[in-house]
């Protein structure tokens, strides 16, 4: 298992000068640069590139929408070359808000757009650009939640990216879907890689504890209850699926109503706790043992300390405790 961690959409740039190096120390793998409303995420990866020479370089995620098949292609190119092969091309849907309402694009079957993007892509890398990535093909990750979408990243993707990811349903929710689409593979693709986002947050001290989880809630309280209305709303119809279906229901009427603090508030402990990784180092290595055995393959870690020394202190710890989790399954 890795440690992946994305870059705040604020100040990433800032992040990225001071702090880069300490966090590679501290044995972090893979930068995701997102791209929602602000900065496009391909300049802060070419930056990125020049500034570093060990860590994997993600988009994390380019909205399949918002560029043609044919720019993705070339771009993934250029931000390969540039960094020595270390670019992945993370793509994903980005949710009809910023697709419809941002970029005024429609938001059309994510399983059309996505395999068209591969297939262009690859068929570019391949035979049609004058000049060509560092490596034969980039690797790419779709994020995807939804049945069809996440068969389609088993079948054509090198990564699939779940977001609130709950290993203790996993199986449950995503193991069929994923076999289907593993089928269909090609075995040159090698085994599917896992991404699962969760907050990190490893300390001893009960008070930093309840912040961090509190930030937990407020984010899945913004997804589950804003991000979407009525039925259109991905992260409400996944929580369901996870067997919280009442509490999504009623968190998302909590919301909608103004009602943001309660609607946190009513999130499950058990859910909150379950898709993030905040609480003790003894608490911790267990939930990183159950993402391990859900077939988690990188943890995308966003530190939610309070101070730039706590965050990079978890990723450490995260980093360790990894490194033990893979020392037992390898020698059990």
């Amino acid at each position: 298992m890795r440690i992946g961690m994305p870059l705040s959409y604020r100040g990433g740039f800032a992040l990225a000068s001071a702090a880069i190096a300490e966090y590679e120390d501290a044995g972090l793998d893979v930068i995701f640069v997102p791209e929602a409303y602000s900065f496009d995420s391909v300049s802060q990866l070419g930056f990125l590139a020049a500034m570093t020479t060990r860590l994997q370089l993600a988009s994390g995620i380019v909205n399949v929408y918002s560029r043609a098949p044919e720019l993705l292609a070339v771009t993934a190119a250029s931000l390969d070359y540039m960094s020595g092969g270390r670019f992945i091309l993370g793509l994903g849907p980005a949710g009809p808000q910023s697709s419809e309402g941002f970029h005024d694009l429609e938001y059309t079957s994510l399983v059309t757009r996505a395999r068209e993007v591969a297939e262009v892509c690859r068929n570019v890398w391949r035979d049609r650009s004058l000049n060509g990535p560092a490596r034969e093909r980039v690797p790419m990750l779709l994020a995807a939640l939804r049945p069809k979408n996440v068969a389609l990243a088993a079948e054509l993707f090198e990564g699939w990216e779940p977001t609130f990811f709950y290993p203790d349903a996993a199986k449950e929710v995503f193991g069929a879907v994923l076999a289907e689409g593993a089928a269909k593979r090609d075995q040159a693709l090698g085994p599917l890689q896992i991404y699962a986002d969760a907050a990190v947050l490893i300390t001893e001290n009960p008070d930093e504890e309840a912040r961090g989880l509190n930030r937990v809630r407020e984010q899945l309280a913004l997804h589950i209850g804003g991000m979407g209305a009525g039925e259109r709303n991905f992260y409400t119809g996944l929580i369901g699926r996870y067997g919280f279906e009442a509490e999504g229901r009623h968190l998302q009427d909590l919301y909608l109503a103004g009602q943001k603090a309660e609607a946190a508030a009513a999130l499950p402990d058990q859910l909150v706790r379950g898709v993030s990784l905040v609480g003790p180092r003894s608490r911790v290595a267990e939930r990183v043992a159950a993402f391990a055995e859900a077939g988690v393959t990188t943890i995308n870690a966003s530190p939610v300390g309070i101070d730039h020394a706590t965050r990079l202190a978890s990723i450490a710890a995260l980093a360790e405790l990894v490194s033990d989790s893979g020392k037992r399954a390898a020698n059990p």
